[in-house]
C-alpha cells in the first residue's frame, strides 16, 4: 500500500486560500489633528504591516500566482 501524500505540505486552491487583500485608506478627514495615540493613521500603518506579512506568506503558498 502506498503512503499517502502529506496534505499539509500542498497549498490549497487559490479559491480556498484567497490573496490578503489591502487595509482600506483611512479618509484624510477622519484625523481630528489631535495628536491621538494611536491615530488613524497609525493603525493603518499596523495593519498595512499585517497584510504585508500575510501578501508575503500568501505568495510563499502560492509561487505561481503572482
Amino acid at each position: 500500500m502506498a503512503a499517502s501524500p502529506d496534505r499539509r505540505a500542498m497549498p490549497a486552491p487559490p479559491d480556498l486560500d484567497p490573496m490578503p487583500e489591502p487595509p482600506p485608506p483611512p479618509d484624510f478627514d477622519a484625523c481630528c489633528g489631535n495628536g491621538c495615540d494611536p491615530c488613524i493613521f497609525d493603525l493603518h500603518d499596523l495593519a498595512m504591516d499585517a497584510y504585508r506579512q500575510a501578501l508575503r506568506a500568501w505568495c510563499e503558498r502560492h509561487p505561481d500566482a503572482l
